[in-house]
């Protein structure tokens, strides 16, 4: 037709290879720095409430909105968190230490334990193979050893690239004040670029914010509550490095059913078996009537809506995300496995045939 111009399919095919090279040579170039545009995104789709909340106050001025919205994230989430995982390295590094120089004895606490459980249970237990205290021991000393050792290796990396960290840390702060002031635009561009029908384009983004905002907001501040309620508990009561265990809490919150009750139960049993009635039983009440209820109340406030995810699956790709990128990998993880589920629901929507409505007879 005139006026237009035809493209051949050799043209056509040329243009796709260059497109295809040149993505992936830009996703070589950005790939040093993935994780800090990671949380640069991950921190513009959580905070743009926030955005919204300044620009609504100063019309027309999305740069200092932006802006101020930045320095509450500095200074109310960036810098608190730097804090809180230099004071645990370095409480994870003291106990490290304690273990090698045997200040700690394991087997000392678990014979205490073990005196303090009733004659029944202790036979069951030495049936069951676990009455050799010297191996339990040695089990016991091993296992936390090398997971102590893991945080305190991965401190010394940290230390030893500071110009690294402080480089992916301005990088982080730098793009994320672009997303939250463009990230409306950017993602319309996106969508609009993607090669496959708009309304699937549209769903899968809207699968996408609504993942990454339950995943955080389920996953990550529910579990940051529940180590902050298990770490008061523990100062209370007088247990030591109160922050290294909370941090563990948190974590083990991932963990559906048992959750944070593998941090505090043990702590109670061995506050108990040691004599200290009073500290045994507040950490039992903190762990049950706080620290329990804790996700009960507030994922159903924060989440708001299911991801329609199963529990057993977000515990999979979970670790699984953990294993493959640190911490970037309880957002990631169950991110890939909701656009998975997403995906392939589409996908059998478009397989279903179209079911025509078929009229009744009308009587002769």
């Amino acid at each position: 037709m005139e006026g237009r111009a035809i493209v051949r399919p050799v043209e056509r095919g040329g243009f796709l290879l260059f497109l295809a090279l040149v993505s992936a040579a830009l996703l070589a170039v950005v790939l040093p720095f993935a994780r800090p545009l990671l949380w640069a995104m991950l921190g513009a789709i959580m905070f743009e409430p926030l955005y919204r909340w300044f620009l609504a106050r100063r019309p027309e001025k999305e740069s200092q909105a932006a802006l101020a919205s930045m320095v509450v994230i500095l200074f109310a989430v960036v810098l608190p968190a730097l804090w809180i995982g230099s004071e645990v390295v370095n409480e994870a590094a003291g106990v490290f230490v304690a273990f090698q120089q045997g200040d700690i004895d394991v087997a000392m606490y678990f014979e205490q334990v073990f005196a303090a459980l009733p004659a029944n249970i202790q036979a069951s237990l030495a049936n069951a193979g676990f009455g050799d205290l010297g191996a339990i021991q040695q089990r016991a000393t091993a296992f936390v050893q090398a997971s102590l050792g893991l945080i305190a290796t991965q401190a010394i990396a940290l230390g030893g690239s500071v110009f690294g960290f402080v480089l992916g840390f301005g990088i982080a702060l730098y793009v994320g004040f672009f997303l939250l002031r463009d990230g409306r635009t950017i993602g319309a561009a996106i969508i609009a670029a993607l090669p496959m029908e708009r309304q699937v384009a549209n769903r899968l983004a809207e699968r996408f914010l609504t993942i990454v905002r339950a995943t955080i907001k389920g996953s990550v501040v529910v579990g940051l509550v529940q180590g902050a309620l298990g770490a008061l508990t523990f100062w209370i009561v007088g247990l030591p490095s109160v922050l290294l265990l909370g941090v563990i809490m948190a974590i083990a919150s991932l963990l559906p059913a048992l959750g944070p009750a593998i941090v505090w139960a043990p702590a109670a049993i061995y506050l108990l078996a040691t004599g200290a009635l009073w500290q045994g039983v507040a950490v039992i009440i903190s762990g049950v009537a706080l620290i329990g209820m804790a996700d009960n109340v507030l994922r159903p406030i924060l989440v708001g809506r299911d991801t329609g995810i199963p529990d057993w699956l977000i515990l999979v790709t979970t670790l699984g995300g953990i294993a493959l990128m640190g911490l970037s990998g309880i957002v990631v993880g169950p991110l890939i496995c909701g656009l998975f589920l997403a995906a392939w629901g589409i996908f059998a929507e478009q397989r279903e045939p179209a079911v025509v409505p078929t009229e009744p007879n009308e009587a002769a």
